[in-house]
Order: structure tokens, then sequence, then C-alpha cells
């Protein structure tokens, strides 16, 4: 308990902590309500093939997935490369030797603040979303409607596992340049390519995997709900395993 109060002290210390948490929920709502209100005219022009596999809740969160997720992602790379940056990790490692010890404090503390805000950010961006597509006249959902629940917090669940790759990168690279560069190339860059690269890339990239527990209309091209969100949380786990084994073979 020591330990995690240590790292929830830490957290609580850094500016950057304040300003990404308002960045990330400012992010959701900002860009749920502009992406809605334009996929809301599109509607009105839509086919009706297009129509048939319209998503309202999916497009409502779409911005916690595109941009947002960059935001609380920093979160979790500067909790480690902030301490490599200053020195304070030889403080950090001599207080807590048990290096097992300090990098699960350090996902607890940052993955459980992620989740909070994860979850914030999720449900501001859906309930401004629906509120623009409902005024565009285009069709809404409500949190009643079935999967639709399911959608908006396993957004939050999602953002959460983003934040602990920023921690796993912090670890493995040291520099917040760098593990943010790998950040955005993973969850990011990838998916928005996806189209160019096989088919199969898109239904087991782990990150894309993990967003299919967002649609609310199935997507034959993914994979299920909890299975994709399964693999994504797996890969998540394997890599701060990773990290854990090569933060144990360092000196710093």
């Amino acid at each position: 308990m020591n330990v995690i109060r240590s790292e929830w002290t830490k957290f609580r210390s850094l500016r950057s902590s304040v300003y990404t948490a308002l960045l990330t929920v400012a992010i959701a709502v900002g860009m749920g309500m502009l992406i809605s209100s334009g996929q809301a005219r599109g509607y009105l022009e839509a086919t009706p093939e297009e129509r048939a596999s319209f998503d309202p809740t999916n497009l409502s969160l779409g911005a916690c997935f595109y941009l947002a997720q960059l935001a609380i992602g920093v979160l979790g790379v500067l909790s480690v490369t902030s301490e490599y940056a200053t020195g304070m990790i030889r403080t950090s490692l001599a207080f807590v030797p048990r290096r097992g010890m300090f990098l699960a404090a350090k996902a607890v503390v940052y993955g459980g603040a992620a989740f909070v805000l994860g979850q914030v950010a999720a449900f501001a961006a859906y309930f401004s979303g629906q509120a623009m597509l409902a005024e565009g006249g285009a069709p809404h959902t409500s949190l009643g409607d079935p999967f639709v629940l399911r959608a908006v917090a396993g957004t939050g669940l999602w953002l959460t596992g983003v934040a602990l790759i920023g921690v796993a990168l912090g670890v493995l690279l040291r520099a917040t340049a760098g593990a943010f560069a790998v950040l955005v190339a993973v969850t990011l860059v990838l998916p928005l390519v996806a189209g160019l690269l096989p088919e199969w890339f898109g239904r087991w990239w782990p990150t894309m995997a993990g967003l299919s527990v967002t649609n609310v209309v199935p997507n034959p091209d993914l994979l299920g709900p909890w299975q994709g969100m399964g693999l994504y949380w797996s890969c998540v786990a394997a890599l701060l395993g990773v990290a854990l084994a090569v933060l144990r073979r360092r000196d710093v």
C-alpha cells in the first residue's frame, strides 16, 4: 500500500496529469460532437445500404479511439519517462528495490486513473454525440438500447489499455518522444492504414480487435466484442510482462 500511495502522490503532483485529464475529456466531447454532426448530415444523403450499417453509438465514440486515446496514452508514457528525465527513477528504485512491485504500483495507479478518466470521456462523448445526431435528424440511441452500455463502458476499458501500453513503452524506451511515437504508430497510424494492408490485419491487430466492443451494429470483418477485447488485453498484459523483464535486467 505504501508503494501505491507513493505513486498516487507522484500522479497528483504532476501538473501534466491534470492537463492531460482535461484535454482527454475536451477532445472526446468536442470531436465527438463534430464527428456526430457531420455524420448526421451524411446520413440524410446516404444510400439504403449505408443507412443499414449506420452505427450511431460507435460514431459518437469515434473521438475517443481516434484522438482522445493519444492524450490518455501520454498519461501512461509520462508516468515513467518523467522519472527517467529527472533522474528520479534512481530514487524510486532505491525506495522500491522489488521492480515487479514498482511496475505493478504504476500499473494500478495509472491504470485506475485512466479507467475513471476513460469512462468519463466515453460517456461524455456518447451523450454529446447522440444529442448532435438527434438534432441533425439522424438515428440515435439511448443507454437502455441493446449493447449500447457495453459499447460505451467498453470504450473506457479500451482507453485504460492504451494508458497501460504507454506505461510499458515508457519502461522499454525510457524517452517520452520515442515512447509516444511508438504509441501513435501502434494505436493510430496502423489502424488508419489498415485498408491498405492484408484483410486479416484489421481483424487481428490487437488495438483494432479490442475496438469491436464499441460496435452495436455487428461487423462481420471483426472479432466478436469480448473475443476482441480478450485478445487486446492479453497483448497489453504481455507487453507489460516484457517491460517487467527488461526493467529487471537493467541497472536503472
